[in-house]
């Protein structure tokens, strides 16, 4: 019976040893970070630093109740790494780095113990015990969270996490305690040494990367130990040194700050990858595998896109603690090298127009390297992310080309000159006698006259259809309409009501003054059987506004995606809507479009006004949302069924 107990805790015991054998996961890569307070993390993290790939991971060497971590467990591996209190580390941006850039099947995990202050010699055995009677006041609290023995509680931690993957690296930061120590390199090594043994690890297998302190060149107070730092590859065989160089600091000149830790962790990564084969994108592969935008100030490289759409970003600003790129209101961090350039990528953009600008220290700015274009209520940087060829409709083809005419106009009803942008076709000047019907096109919220021209291409849409034969020849005037600046209702003041006043001044200017103008400057017809109207967004809200009030005026309407919300077709526009009959004898052709990816109430619209004996034709345009790509593509449609 005793044998057959003992065989029994014996099969027990080499089955648990399988089971944990074979839970033991080879892609999941675990490095040791250990040093004194560059390491622990000085700098404050911030809301970046809080998001991470859930492949990343840290173990918690300590209960930590600022973020929910209990010893011993892993967590997603967000700042702060260390212990509660301590903030942003080299070992934050290290991890990011390497998930970015290892397969998907790959994780990453920290085990992460530093001291503030500490010399070398806390993780050494044969000196901790001494070294630990002469600890400042400040510091014996932090070294109690690790019972006294840091050293040892890396290694218990260790343990833990090679049940769960392979340690495939230590991380070092730690030097400036120990400033001017010539046998720094030796100390290291004994560290070293006996992680490498008591873990039972080859030192082949298993680098030690150590990083710079501050560097000379931002003043750096320890910066003499960079010398003594450089020569530990001579002394540790498989190690290699990350260098400051360029990385900004605090003000005590001591400890990095956030933005030096998150270049200094993208480093450590770097050296790393590099062992494993491994090599991080250079501004020349980047340019060789990526096209500049064409939106791009004349000369510039940069914003350049690759075969997936993802828009590659290179600014120098060396001054520049954080540099961000914000497009379509998702912000992407770009990473600074020693020699002042900031570079990043976004991820893979829709085609199409997209506003975007750069994040300055939290300040919005434009691109130097980007055209400007009037949108978000001020002068924006814009990439265009190219179509294929079904977008050849709005570009420059060999054709016969129209003009865009900047030009100045009195408004007596405003008692100010105004600006209105006035497309003519290409034969508009060839024949003197010749009239021509108009389109008056509206941008909108917080775009202006030039954003049809622009953003948009109208120009283009019209050369290109005109050449073909597929619309009539027409002027196309372009105005702001007032609504450069987006809707702000007054306080105090009923929102409802303040929107309906948004904008609405441009009624009463375009009858009055615009069309005018228009009639009187250019060889027009000046009837209603050849005059339409259409907009976008508030644009289009415009448009229902002006041309449902004013039907002697206008044959033709259209709205894109237009802002035209909770509209009772029975009542609504004096039930111009209720005489269908009358209503579609008098429109000849109104048009409504909006993207599929938008939710702008069009298609309910429609049924209503369908619903009415309205006629209305009806474009959706496929994979857009509210965006230029979806108002050139209905403007391509809805043109063709203008004046004919």
């Amino acid at each position: 019976m005793k044998h057959f107990f003992k065989s029994g805790l014996l099969l027990a015991s080499l089955l648990l040893c399988s089971l944990t054998a074979f839970a033991q996961d080879p892609n999941f890569y675990i490095y040791l970070c250990l040093g004194q307070s560059n390491m622990e993390g000085n700098a404050r993290y911030e809301a970046q630093d809080t998001i991470v790939n859930s492949r990343f991971k840290v173990l918690s060497a300590v209960d930590n109740d600022e973020v929910g971590r209990k010893m011993g467990k892993w967590y997603p591996g967000r700042a702060p790494l260390c212990r509660k209190g301590t903030g942003l580390t080299p070992a934050d941006y290290f991890g990011r780095t390497m998930v970015e850039n290892l397969p998907e099947n790959v994780k990453v995990g920290v085990v992460h113990v530093a001291i503030g202050g500490c010399k070398i010699e806390l993780f050494q055995k044969d000196t901790r015990e001494e070294y630990i009677k002469t600890a400042p006041d400040w510091m014996k609290g932090m070294l109690k969270e690790y019972d006294d023995n840091p050293y040892e509680r890396l290694v218990e931690m260790a343990k833990i996490a090679q049940k769960d993957g392979v340690i495939k690296g230590i991380l070092l930061h730690q030097g400036e305690s120990n400033t001017g120590d010539k046998e720094w390199p030796m100390k290291v090594k004994d560290v070293y040494d006996n992680l490498i043994a008591d873990l039972n690890l080859n030192a082949e297998d298993v680098p030690l990367i150590a990083g710079e302190v501050v560097n000379a060149d931002h003043q750096g107070t320890c910066a003499s130990m960079n010398e003594i730092i450089a020569t530990l590859p001579q002394v540790i065989k498989n190690s290699v040194v990350v260098s400051s160089k360029g990385l900004s600091c605090a003000s005590d000149h001591l400890h990095f700050d956030a933005a030096g830790y998150r270049v200094l962790g993208r480093r450590y990564a770097e050296k790393v990858l590099g062992m494993m084969g491994i090599k991080l994108q250079t501004t020349e592969d980047i340019i060789a595998n990526t096209v500049p935008a064409s939106s791009n100030m004349h000369g510039c490289d940069f914003p350049r896109l690759d075969k997936e759409n993802r828009a590659y970003f290179r600014i120098y600003a060396p001054d520049v603690k954080r540099l961000q790129a914000d497009v379509c209101g998702v912000k992407y961090d770009l990473a600074k090298d020693e020699n002042g350039w900031w570079t990043g990528r976004t991820n893979p953009l829709v085609v199409g127009f997209h506003y975007y600008f750069l994040l300055v220290d939290g300040f919005s700015v434009i691109d130097p390297m980007s055209c400007t274009f009037f949108g978000c209520s001020r002068m924006a940087s814009g990439i265009e992310v190219p179509e294929g060829s079904e977008g050849d409709y709005y570009r420059t083809q060999d054709v016969p080309h129209g003009q865009v005419r900047i030009c100045t106009y009195y408004s007596e009803s405003q008692k100010r000159f105004r600006r209105c942008v006035v497309y003519t076709p290409a034969d508009y000047d060839n024949n003197k006698k010749k009239r021509y019907p108009v389109l008056y096109l509206q941008h909108g919220m917080g775009e202006d006259e030039t954003g049809w021209s622009t953003q948009g291409y109208m120009y283009n849409i019209l050369d290109n259809q005109i050449a073909e034969g597929k619309c009539e020849p027409m002027i196309v005037v372009m105005e702001s309409g007032d609504i450069e600046v987006g809707f702000r209702p007054r306080p105090g003041k009923d929102v409802n009501a303040e929107r309906n006043l948004y904008g609405s001044s441009f009624a009463t200017l375009m009858i009055n003054d615009l069309i005018p103008y228009i009639d009187k400057t250019f060889r027009t017809y000046t009837d209603r059987e050849h005059r339409a109207m259409a907009g976008l967004s508030w644009g289009g809200k415009q448009t229902f506004d002006i041309t449902l009030t004013n039907l002697d005026k206008f044959a033709y309407i259209g709205g894109f995606s237009g802002a035209i919300f909770g509209v009772d077709v029975k009542t609504a526009f004096n039930g111009v809507f209720t005489d269908a009959k009358a209503f579609n004898k008098k429109v000849h052709y109104l048009f409504l479009g909006c993207g599929t990816e938008e939710n702008m109430g069009t298609e309910a619209l429609v049924k209503s006004l369908r619903g009415m004996g309205i006629n209305v034709d009806y474009y959706v345009s496929q994979g857009t949302a509210h965006e230029w790509l979806t108002w050139r593509r209905c403007l391509n449609e809805f043109i063709p069924h203008l004046f004919k």
